[in-house]
């Protein structure tokens, strides 16, 4: 069996890492992949929105399966071209992949079929924002409606702020066309939660809990970033809450796209906020968290390949996804000055210490393989994950590990997991 990925971070890293691990596959490759994806694929130079090429590349290698990593091609349409070629292909079509390419279209379908979130309003004017603003009670969040690398979101405690916002967004265009229309959201409190889950157009099935850290920031503060660090399971998601979302948020969801007519075949991520009047969504993804992947498909006791042939296939209801009882931290190892500017091109040292250590893992996420070696080739490097029989353990055991690693403007949070110490 032959497989291609398509995506170059730490996510397709750790899906690649998972992938290899079945007997029947005798190749993968990756497009575009990074330095570390490279050790276990063949790389391609070709890019994650060349969708005709990849289509090409696919039929070229007779590829028996094609794994969608990355958001950008998702909500593109990529799969759309692949299924028009004859190929197989894993993730949503364009349709399905506006639950995350429109924060607008999900909030809507969220109020349409009562699927718990904040109250919120949708704008295509900034005059019109500006204009709501002036009732508005504060702090509250301002999301740009289309992709913005999980950074279009502002949190302004003020008017003051909010109007800055909405100028950055809709007038200055800081996340490009992502900004042509703006959702205006209450502010939750409570507990964040990623809760992953396969869907195969009809049946989901939820994998185990996770919890990112966005901002770039020791004690969440900070920038916005794609996720400092992460850990699985959360102690914060119940058997109790875990219930409460299956029936209100979970199946729900699903049962919404298929009743719009967008089938949805794939990964939902459901970003989640415990507040005080019950589990709400944040957001929702149409792939793999980055870096929550990275905690959770270690745990996995399942096939990967299995389980995806089972979403494309209509036939999620006959796998039992199953998890290990153990824990799972990932501390980002990131370029100093992430997300705003950086230097790359410095040579890694450090990464064969992980040769041969069970329950530790460095997926790579912006490297690039060289004559000299690995060097850094992005804001977020590394993803250092290492498991424990607890989170406590999972903790110390990751950043034991990041002390294995280094590189000139190594940085790092040092809190990651921190809100374990009070569950």
């Amino acid at each position: 069996m032959k497989v291609l990925i398509v995506g170059s971070g730490g996510r397709e890293h750790a899906i690649a890492y998972s992938v290899a691990k079945n007997k029947s596959v005798e190749k993968i490759y990756c497009a575009p992949g990074n330095g570390g994806i490279s050790e276990l694929a063949e790389c391609v130079d070709i890019g994650a929105m060349e969708f005709e090429k990849l289509a090409a590349f696919a039929k070229e290698k007779e590829i028996d399966l094609t794994i969608i990593g990355m958001d950008d091609p998702l909500v593109g349409g990529i799969v759309d071209v692949f299924e028009a070629e004859g190929l197989r292909v894993f993730g949503p079509k364009k349709n399905a992949a506006i639950l995350e390419g429109s924060k607008a279209f999900s909030k809507d379908l969220m109020k349409k079929y009562q699927i718990p979130t904040a109250a919120y309003e949708n704008f295509d004017r900034a005059e019109d924002a500006y204009a709501y603003l002036e009732t508005a009670k504060f702090p509250i969040v301002l999301k740009a409606d289309g992709l913005a690398l999980g950074k279009g979101v502002l949190i302004c405690n003020t008017l003051e702020e909010a109007r800055e916002g909405v100028k950055s967004i809709m007038e200055d265009k800081k996340f490009g066309s992502a900004g042509n229309r703006l959702v205006v959201e209450e502010f939750m409190t409570g507990r964040e939660v990623s809760v992953l889950s396969f869907v195969d157009g009809k049946t989901i099935k939820t994998m185990t809990s996770a919890q990112d850290h966005k901002r770039a920031k020791d004690g969440d503060q900070g920038l916005n970033t794609g996720g400092m660090g992460t850990f699985s399971p959360s102690p914060f998601y119940t058997k109790e809450i875990d219930e409460f979302c299956q029936k209100n948020i979970f199946q729900k969801t699903v049962d919404a796209m298929a009743a719009e007519g967008r089938e949805f075949k794939g990964i939902i991520f459901f970003g989640l906020m415990l507040t005080e009047d019950g589990p709400k969504v944040l957001e929702y993804n149409a792939r793999f968290g980055d870096p929550e992947a990275q905690v959770v498909i270690p745990r996995m006791k399942n096939d990967m390949i299995e389980v995806m042939d089972a979403c494309i296939d209509g036939t999620l209801d006959q796998i039992e996804l199953t998890f290990e009882d153990n824990a799972a931290v990932c501390v980002v190892l990131a370029s100093d000055g992430y997300p705003v500017s950086y230097e790359k091109g410095f040579l890694i040292h450090g990464l064969s210490a992980f040769d041969g250590k069970e329950g530790y893992y460095v997926f790579h996420a912006g490297t690039k393989k060289t004559d000299e070696g690995i060097v850094t080739n992005g804001g977020r490097v590394l993803g250092v994950t290492a498991k424990g029989k607890d989170l406590k353990e999972a903790r110390a055991n990751a950043y034991e590990a990041v002390t294995w690693i280094d590189f000139e403007n190594k940085y790092m949070r040092n809190d990651i997991g921190k809100a374990i110490d009070e569950a």
